[in-house]
This record gives C-alpha cells, sequence and structure tokens, in this order.
C-alpha cells in the first residue's frame, strides 16, 4: 500500500546560503520518521538567484518541487501558491530561514489525526531581539483583543493540516491572506504545539519594517471592524468636546462679558477636527483599498517558472524561461 503523501511548503525570498541546509535537515528528519514527503519551495522574487539553487537542489533530490514567481507578490501569496501546488493528503507550512524547527514536523504530522485537523506551532520563545519580541508581543494581544474570531497567541504560519482544510483555504480567494488568520476563522478541530523558536540561520529576513506593518494592518482590518468603530467615536467625542467648549464660551460672554482674541482657541479646534478627519478618512480607506483588490478577482500571485518539465494547465505559468 503507497504511504501517505506529506507536503512541506517553503516559501523562499534572498535565502539560496541557506537551501541545502535546510534541504539535508529537512530531508534527514522525515526519513528518519519513516514519512513519505514532498518539498514544495515557492520563490517569491528573490534577487539572489535563490531559484537557480532550487533547480539544482530538484535535479539532485527527486522530492523538490520549485515555483518561481513572476515578481515578489509577499510572504502571505506566496504561502497560498505553495498551497494550490502541494499534492500531499497532509501539508505543511514553514519559513525558510530555520527559524521554525523541522525537527517539529513529525510531531505535528502525528498530532493531525482523525480527531484533529489543524496542529500550529505556538511560539513559547523567541531567540530575538528584545524591541521585536515586545512588538510581537503586542500585536498579537491586540489582535486578539480587536478580532471577532479567536485568534491564537504566538501562533504564526507554522502549522500542519490535513487535504480537506488547504481545499477550504483555497475557496477563500482574499487578494491580502492573513494566512493565520484565515486558519483560525475556517473552524475545524485545531491543537497549538509549543516550540522556542530560533534565530535566523543566516543572513537577514526578508520581511522589512514597512512588511511587518503591512501584515499587521491586514490582520487587524480583515478580522474586525473596531477601527471603523473607533473612527466613529473620535468623531464623536470631538463633536462633544467642540460643543462644550461653545457652551463655556457662550455662558462666559453672557455673564462675564470679555474680549475674546478667538486666534489660538480656532486653530486648536481646527486642528483637532482636521486630525479626527483625516484618521477617520484613513481607517476607511484601507477598508476600502482591501474592498477593491477583492472586487478586482486577481490571481493572490503569478508563477513565472517551475522545476517541472511538464507543462502545467495553469493559464498564469510561463514554463521554460
Amino acid at each position: 500500500m503507497e504511504k501517505q503523501l506529506h507536503s512541506i511548503i517553503i516559501p523562499v525570498y534572498n535565502s539560496k546560503e541557506i537551501l541545502e541546509t535546510l534541504v539535508e535537515k529537512v530531508s534527514n528528519i522525515m526519513r528518519e520518521a519513516d514519512l513519505h514527503f514532498e518539498i514544495v519551495f515557492v520563490d517569491d522574487g528573490s534577487h539572489d538567484n535563490s531559484f537557480e539553487e532550487i533547480k539544482r537542489l530538484a535535479s539532485i533530490h527527486s522530492v523538490i518541487r520549485g515555483f518561481r514567481l513572476s515578481r515578489n507578490f509577499g510572504h502571505q501569496a506566496a504561502l497560498m501558491v505553495g498551497l494550490q501546488e502541494s499534492r500531499g493528503e497532509l501539508v505543511a507550512i514553514m519559513d525558510d530561514d530555520l527559524q521554525d524547527p523541522p525537527e517539529l514536523l513529525p510531531k505535528l504530522f502525528q498530532t493531525v489525526n482523525d480527531d484533529v485537523d489543524i496542529a500550529y506551532g505556538v511560539r513559547k520563545k523567541r531567540k530575538e531581539g528584545i524591541l521585536k519580541r515586545f512588538l510581537y508581543f503586542v500585536f498579537y494581544r491586540i489582535l486578539k483583543f480587536l478580532s471577532h474570531i479567536d485568534i491564537p497567541l504566538d501562533a504564526g504560519d507554522f502549522c500542519a493540516m490535513k487535504r480537506c482544510v488547504v481545499n477550504v483555504l483555497l475557496q477563500l480567494r482574499e487578494a491580502n491572506p492573513f494566512l493565520r488568520g484565515i486558519r483560525a476563522w475556517i473552524g475545524f478541530k485545531q491543537v497549538g504545539v509549543e516550540y522556542e523558536r530560533a534565530v535566523r540561520h543566516k543572513g537577514k529576513s526578508g520581511y522589512s519594517l514597512r512588511g511587518y506593518i503591512n501584515l499587521a494592518i491586514t490582520g487587524l482590518i480583515m478580522f474586525s471592524y473596531i477601527p471603523l468603530r473607533i473612527a466613529t467615536y473620535l468623531g464623536i467625542f470631538a463633536a462633544g468636546i467642540s460643543f462644550l467648549y461653545a457652551i463655556v464660551i457662550i455662558t462666559y460672554w453672557i455673564f462675564i462679558p470679555f474680549n475674546v482674541p478667538g486666534y489660538l482657541s480656532l486653530v486648536a479646534i481646527i486642528t483637532l477636527l482636521g486630525g479626527v478627519q483625516l484618521i477617520s478618512i484613513g481607517i476607511i480607506g484601507e477598508y476600502i483599498a482591501r474592498l477593491n483588490d477583492n472586487v478586482r478577482k486577481w490571481p493572490v500571485a503569478i508563477v513565472a517558472e517551475t522545476t517541472q518539465q511538464i507543462k502545467v494547465a495553469n493559464e498564469y505559468t510561463c514554463i521554460g524561461r
């Protein structure tokens, strides 16, 4: 009887130096666990010839399949392409920097059984800078507080899922995916597995500060309407303060006549109202922008090249470049 296939999806961005070590570790661990597997690399527009390294490794290891995106679409988009191209009955997601320990893969796969559909990693410790750890800590707790669904604390994209879960995820055509949130939203039986997140093996993270901020905003906007309500509350608050201030000025003018130059008061009021309006417009704009992205129904990413010699029936794929 043929063994169950396990797919391991790894998005890649400027990680050429790490890939050989990553493949060796994952392969050794999966073979020691006697698990039939494939490694699906998705090169997210790297500038260091990472895909050339993926092609070289694929020529050596038959378990490797590689896909190069036509440009940098982002980590989450690369993950969605990996899910689309995976073939396993069980599918795992991990990063390319070895911060997600490959040693945990067999345990995640083993945790997914008849009663459990998703096993996700929970980061109990991070071997990173104090500021980065603090920002992660604050973000996950703000997200949990504001979100209308229960998103697990300190749980990233590192996980293992059944094929039925992957099929459901692929039905959700989100232009700006936030996978860890979508994973919580779809439900199913989910279990957290604690682990210690290591430092990056080599090089620097592909995520810039701007990338982290965009991901955080996407998560907050996708799973919460509270920012919109905050804009409403700010408007009510500003209007209330302005109304009370007007009452005070009129009262003083009636009972204690005095001359009010008004310049500083006018500047303060205009600045307050202008700030509230700009904040409110910005929040509404973020929601509208994401709504516009989804209405266009464009693919989440475009595959430009693969390591496979057989052409895939995909109108967005250009093979053999």
